[in-house]
């Protein structure tokens, strides 16, 4: 016979609720029965309506869910909060506590963050995309609440109240804290509809909801899950919005360049075999699994890999062409007093600057120490240069860099925006430019087009 009083329960990512009448339970929100294990369960993003329903019915339920108690966090800070963040705040609060905030790099999401996690005064877990992220929100919030942080990634395990931790690791561990914490933060959180990283949302009890990023919009159109796994967007300024009073002034400049004849005659050559190839096999590398069915094909014949090298020869000439390389010196000559970085689409293109210019580089296979140490020497002014592939669109702080040269990219209107947002973080009177720099006559004019439909570049 069951309990007159519910029962709810936390188990791997969701909510068990057994006693009361079955008619009862399967009213409340999310909550279905599973055969299974005999009893009803929802996922544990219902927790909070779940108990909401349960609470303006006036029925009586005991909690053996939640794993955690409201905690008073002081942030300790002689900043005075930005207009924007004090908005943002208080949107965010009248929506329940739920929701994404869309806001520059360089404008303050991660003390909007902190003043979240005061307001809340609930444990809180940060979940960041990368290990970079996760030990700049370490010293932070350490540094603002004077507390012990814990850290959920990148080799350690050690659950706090407030923690920190990556993406990936959140994922798998989820079963061990999804009902540990009553605020969840998803830093970068364009990257929480992939088909694992929901599952944090998904199973997390956490009442409360903060996303954070600067580009919502994914390529796949998934943002639209957003909303059911932290809330809709509640508050959103652009760069042009806050630049000069909050952001640095910037500029954005493209530069055109051309290829010698041999390098047309090669760039020709190789885009027409392997476009020839897909036209064949009925491949649009513009649809949205294009590129993944052209490496398919290219497996399956010696005609196919012929294609596939031919399609990365006509990228090579197209990314890194004597001409892009000869006005890269041109512009590290005429911005020889600035902190320049300079961006690239590949590591092999990163690897030949370094040589040739005899600069630091970074890519995704550069060691996390050897990393900190040149992006300490470039804030310090003892590297004035660092040339990268794609480690540096997304979360490293770098207020020191003034100017940007992009040789060259993907077509997203989001690694663009991110680019950008390195340089525009106040620094002194600094005024921010980002040159393109485009190979004329190639397929690089239209990816350039592509990937500027954003207000910041209009």
């Amino acid at each position: 016979m069951p309990s007159e009083e519910l029962q709810l329960s936390f188990e791997g990512g969701s909510i068990t609720v057994e006693g009361g009448p079955p008619a009862l339970l399967d009213q409340l929100p999310g909550c279905r029965f599973d055969p299974r294990i005999g009893a009803h369960r929802a996922e544990g993003r219902f927790y909070r309506a779940i108990v909401e329903q349960l609470r303006r019915d006036q029925i009586a339920y005991t909690d053996n869910a939640r794993a955690y108690e409201p905690t008073t966090w002081t942030l300790t800070s002689d900043r005075d909060p930005f207009p924007h963040q004090i908005e943002s705040l208080e949107t965010w609060s009248r929506d329940g506590g739920r929701g994404v905030v869309v806001l520059p790099t360089g404008a303050g999401k991660t003390f909007l963050a902190m003043l979240a996690i005061e307001k809340v005064a609930r444990p809180a877990l940060v979940v960041t995309p990368t290990i970079d992220l996760l030990n700049q929100w370490y010293g932070q919030l350490k540094d603002g609440f004077g507390t012990d942080i814990g850290l959920l990634g990148g080799g350690e395990y050690d659950i706090r109240p407030l923690t920190v931790a990556t993406y990936d690791s959140a994922y798998i561990h989820l079963e061990r804290w999804g009902n540990k914490f009553g605020l969840l933060i998803c830093d970068e959180c364009h990257h929480l509809p992939g088909p694992s990283y929901q599952l944090i949302a998904l199973g997390s009890i956490a009442p409360y909801r903060l996303g954070l990023t600067a580009t919502p919009e994914r390529a796949d159109g998934q943002e639209v899950l957003l909303q059911e796994l932290l809330g809709p967007i509640v508050y959103r300024r652009e760069i042009n919005q806050l630049a000069g009073e909050f952001l640095a002034e910037y500029r954005t400049k493209r530069v055109y360049v051309d290829l010698t004849a041999e390098e047309r005659e090669i760039y020709q050559k190789n885009r027409e075999l392997y476009r020839a190839f897909a036209a064949r096999s009925r491949i649009s590398l513009g649809s949205p699994n294009g590129w993944q069915r052209f490496i398919f094909e290219c497996s399956r014949s010696v005609e196919g890999r012929a294609a596939l090298r031919a399609y990365f020869e006509q990228k090579r000439v197209e990314r890194a062409p004597q001409a892009k390389l000869a006005k890269l010196q041109e512009l590290l000559d005429r911005h020889r007093p600035d902190r320049v970085l300079i961006f690239t689409a590949d590591n092999a293109t990163v690897h030949r600057i370094a040589r040739q210019f005899l600069i630091p580089a970074i890519t995704h296979q550069t060691k996390a120490k050897e990393r900190k140490r040149i992006l300490e020497r470039f804030h310090s002014g003892e590297f004035s240069i660092l040339v990268t592939s794609q480690v540096l669109n997304e979360g490293v702080d770098v207020p020191a860099a003034s100017v940007g040269i992009v040789l060259s990219g993907t077509g997203t209107t989001r690694e663009n925006v991110q680019r950008l947002g390195r340089l525009l973080r106040k620094y002194g009177d600094k005024q921010a430019l980002l040159y393109e720099v485009v190979a004329r006559g190639t397929a690089e004019e239209h990816t350039s087009e592509r990937r500027r439909q954003h207000t910041a570049f209009r």
